[in-house]
């Protein structure tokens, strides 16, 4: 299988931890501030290419919804809100993220149709063709090992479902690109220092994004992974991508 130079991308370069735990003990960390900070960093920009990502699966009714890297389990509401599938599972390595994540899904009196249950990308806790329609928001980028963590979203799809991958990619315009970098560079670590006290957090964001195989290179692993008829959609000057493909 494959390993790719983000497979080795880490938050912390000094500790001996592997990455799925690095990430893991990050995201725990920064959880408090996550929904906070992904708005005002993105400016909310973010919310309209989740519902892009989201509206992807289009009008056929899904009976059960897969969310990796859940998190805050912002992709699920949204999910309910827009497709409303009959039932959805978020699955997460952050405990603290989840926590989160269930207090909101417990404001909403939704305790009943969305589950979040703890689980790894690289071995996930399910039995194959269970769901009929998964999802990824900026979550590949954190994956241990891409190649091996799509190829575990293909197993527990059934035949016919569709993957949706929502993640960052680089702007290729020349002008805007310098803009870009300064501010994944320099600005949005500073600000993540500033209000969640970690700033390796944010400088990893940047790193992991230039690291990941985006474009073509991404689609010749989704498809080597087993899926088809992949695409990608370039959003907000190439700053964000939405991959899709089916089993």
């Amino acid at each position: 299988m494959s390993e790719f130079a983000h497979d080795k991308i880490v938050p912390y370069a000094g500790s001996d931890a592997g990455k799925k735990d690095q990430v893991a003990s990050m995201f725990n960390s920064i959880a408090k501030r996550y929904d906070f900070l992904n708005r005002f960093l993105s400016l909310g920009i973010d919310q309209g290419w989740r519902k892009k990502a989201i509206d992807k699966f289009g009008k056929t009714k899904l009976h059960h919804l897969l969310d990796i890297a859940t998190g805050t389990a912002d992709m699920a509401l949204m999910a309910n809100k827009r497709i409303c599938p009959e039932q959805i599972t978020g699955m997460d390595i952050s405990e603290g993220m989840m926590q989160y994540g269930k207090i909101k899904i417990e404001q909403k009196g939704l305790s009943h149709k969305i589950k979040l249950v703890l689980g790894d990308s690289t071995d996930i806790p399910f039995e194959d063709a269970l769901f009929d329609g998964a999802m990824v928001a900026f979550g590949v980028r954190n994956f241990a090992n891409l190649e091996k963590g799509l190829r575990e979203i293909y197993r527990v799809l059934k035949p016919d479902s569709k993957l949706v991958i929502l993640e960052f990619s680089q702007p290729t315009n020349k002008l805007f690109k310098p803009i870009y970098s300064l501010y994944m560079n320099w600005i949005t670590p500073t600000i993540g220092k500033i209000f969640s006290g970690n700033k390796e957090a944010y400088a990893y964001l940047n790193k992991s994004v230039i690291a990941f195989p985006e474009g073509n290179a991404f689609l010749t692993t989704f498809e080597r992974a087993g899926f088809k008829q992949v695409s990608q959609q370039k959003l907000s000057l190439g700053i964000c991508s939405i991959y899709c493909g089916s089993k």
